[in-house]
């Protein structure tokens, strides 16, 4: 037996997943008909994310437009039912005038809570020496947001559930969970630091709350990312037609679940995230937060279906063949899987995997190729 995550017990619970596609898998061959499937295992997976009520369309507060590294720049606000407003930054071309392609930006997660939309936009000079670094090491040294407003786009970048704006602060938890860190001084790199740590052993405690209010943390992304998609979608400078989104890690992640339930998302491209749940299961559930599982959804359809749900929409999976995160066969196996569903859906030409050199990244070399792929689907000819 080779080592596992649960020693022993690891060949028993990866046979309750099994090697075979799941009961509603679309490789199947079951469902002869894409819409009837689609709905039917959309309804599974709703199901078991659980999503939380966030409101509609939220109010969005302007706080600031200014000019910026050749775009224009704004800085938003909304109020979601629940915790403390969610702030987001706004990117378009500086005088550029009509309806663009937009792109909803999703930050990463990188263990970084206390930074959330700074991870992939920047709006000054001075930047913070943590996000330097970040940048440096995961995404070439640009910040990828500003990069693909560049080229014609509309961005947003909002922080996520609970990273930076909706962060949780020290001060509202109990002595006993906080220990002696406080919220003062936030943005020394030091206590930075600290928070960091300590949101990172918080997140078991989210976790099961949120699984005690009867819902899950993909639930509530799902749900929080819908919203921000609303904001960008009923801005009248977005073509609401021509919509995509991406993100590294964390954020290919929620865009394996936003891509894969909402049809305004025409064209996805999920990086450095996307693996089989047998993969976790086995080998590396320790290297990934508690954000990534949904479940009893395992039985029904493999983590790369979730992304398969928007078959036959274009989608883009970028993937680093030495990542930490995950094991390479089954990396491999997750192509392979999506590739059949775009194949028995007749949409093989609007499926793309890459497999790049190097370790957990968005390098330039794959922004390149993700951005073409977005002027490829989003741009008029």
């Amino acid at each position: 037996m080779q080592t596992n995550m649960l020693g022993a017990y690891g060949p028993w619970a990866a046979s309750i997943v099994g090697d075979d596609p799941a009961r509603l898998s679309f490789r199947l061959g079951r469902w002869k008909d894409l819409e009837e499937w689609r709905a039917v295992a959309k309804q599974r997976l709703m199901d078991c994310l659980a999503p939380p009520d966030t409101g509609g369309v939220p109010e969005v507060t302007v706080h600031r437009k200014f000019h910026y590294d050749g775009l224009h720049v704004e800085e938003l606000s909304w109020q979601l039912p629940y915790g403390p407003p969610t702030q987001a930054i706004f990117l378009k071309p500086e005088g550029s005038t009509g309806r663009h392609p937009g792109i909803l930006a999703l930050h990463d997660h990188a263990g970084k809570k206390y930074f959330g939309k700074r991870k992939i936009a920047r709006t000054a000079d001075e930047w913070h020496p943590m996000m330097l670094e970040h940048c440096d090491q995961c995404y070439g040294g640009v910040s990828w947001a500003n990069e693909i407003a560049k080229r014609g786009y509309a961005v947003l970048i909002h922080d996520a559930f609970p990273f930076a704006s909706r962060r949780v602060l020290l001060k509202d938890v109990p002595e006993k969970i906080r220990g002696n860190l406080s919220d003062e001084d936030p943005e020394n790199p030091r206590n930075i630091e600290a928070y960091n740590r300590w949101a990172a052993s918080h997140e078991s405690i989210m976790a099961k709350s949120l699984f005690c209010a009867g819902t899950t943390w993909p639930g509530v992304f799902l749900a929080e990312d819908q919203r921000a998609l609303d904001v960008l979608c009923a801005r009248e400078d977005v073509d609401e037609n021509r919509v995509g989104c991406a993100g590294l890690s964390g954020g290919g992640m929620r865009t394996t679940f936003l891509g894969g339930t909402d049809p305004r998302i025409r064209c996805a491209i999920c990086v450095g995230l996307m693996c089989t749940w047998r993969d976790y299961l086995l080998h590396k559930c320790f290297t990934h937060t508690w954000m990534v599982y949904v479940p009893l959804l395992p039985r029904d359809l493999d983590y790369p279906e979730i992304l398969g749900l928007r078959v036959p929409l274009p989608t883009f999976v970028q993937n680093n063949i030495s990542d930490p995160l995950f094991t390479l066969p089954e990396m491999e196996r997750a192509d392979v899987i999506l590739r059949e569903v775009y194949r028995k859906a007749g949409a093989e030409e609007n499926y793309r995997c890459e497999f790049y050199p190097g370790p957990h990244k968005f390098d330039l070399e794959m922004q390149a190729e993700a951005f073409d792929w977005f002027d490829r689907w989003l741009t008029e000819d």
